[in-house]
């Protein structure tokens, strides 16, 4: 029941030449690309991190999943084409919802910021990826699956499939693909638009590889021109330290908690959106995208009355 092969493990030669590749044509003036060598390096050891962790604790992962499988509902053939197609889609959906949460809400942000801590946008990014998600339980999203029937070993590799996908897509060297596969694929113009900081682009296109999931439940942005994306998350981290980058908003949770005066306060800080407060006091995605909102629409009243 263990995969036949791993994506990410295969494709990491891919993934070296790619990043040479972009440092080279950026060095020679043939494509956009803006790297800091101690955020390049600081991206790598996240990437490091997350690959030791995986072996440390993917084993007990994949236990579960075989567990939840083997009282499933259906039995999935891993030879069939029709199951990969639909699984193609399933894991996808999956991927979105898990991505969403790990955005709006505190305790999955904090094992998912360290991907949006840098303030450059190169394939090195792509490798900034979490050490805690197995504490904060995010694989449990993928469970239901196993429980439906597809093999855990089958859902492994689709997972595997969709993270190799998403590395091409963390660069400002490409800036369109064809309007077609704009529209149903995620690309790096909309992954510029998620990593964003941008009021306007906050909480938005969480898509894998298909951007059709953004589109249905209303959480697309496209890409703007006239606004370039600045990078980074609302409160930008002021060093490169690795471990400050991998814990810090688990620190932060754990201070609120240390200061919290009711039960209420305790479910807020830890499930409610990132940035949120008992008295409001700090910022929101939400009250960050009001204000901006309020300033568009006094900006236009300003412009049609002169």
């Amino acid at each position: 029941m263990k995969p036949a092969f791993d994506p990410v493990q295969l494709a990491i030669p891919f993934f070296v030449v790619a990043i040479v590749l972009e440092v080279l044509l950026a060095r020679f003036g043939r494509a956009k690309a803006n790297y800091e060598p101690r955020d390049a390096a600081t991206s790598l050891m996240m990437g490091l991190g997350n690959s030791i962790v995986g072996l440390l604790t993917g084993g007990a992962v994949f236990a579960a999943s075989l567990w939840v499988y083997e009282h499933r509902i259906f039995t999935i053939p891993m030879n069939a084409i029709w199951a990969w197609v639909v699984l193609f889609f399933a894991e996808d959906l999956t991927y979105y919802w898990f991505h969403r949460l790990s955005h709006e809400r505190r305790f999955w942000w904090a094992s998912h910021v360290n991907h949006h801590s840098s303030t450059h946008y190169n394939l090195t990014t792509a490798l900034r990826q979490t050490w805690t998600g197995g504490v904060a339980g995010t694989w449990l999203l993928w469970l239901p699956l196993s429980f439906l029937g597809f093999p855990p070993a089958m859902v492994a590799i689709q997972k595997g499939i969709s993270l190799v996908y998403q590395f091409w897509i963390h660069t400002e060297a490409v800036r369109r693909m064809p309007a077609w596969f704009e529209a149903v694929f995620n690309t790096p113009s909309h992954h510029r638009v998620h990593h964003a900081r941008n009021a306007r682009y906050l909480d938005a296109n969480y898509a894998g590889i298909l951007i059709i999931w953004d589109r249905m439940f209303g959480t697309f942005i496209p890409e703007d021109d006239a606004e370039p994306c600045r990078y980074g998350i609302v409160r930008n981290l002021t060093n490169f330290n690795l471990f400050t980058n991998v814990f810090h908003e688990w620190i932060g949770i754990g201070k609120d908690l240390a200061g919290s005066r009711s039960p209420r306060e305790v479910a807020g800080y830890l499930f409610g959106p990132p940035g949120w407060s008992p008295d409001g006091s700090r910022e929101t995605s939400h009250t960050l995208k009001v204000r901006w909102r309020a300033r568009e629409e006094k900006a236009a009243a300003a412009d049609n009355h002169p």
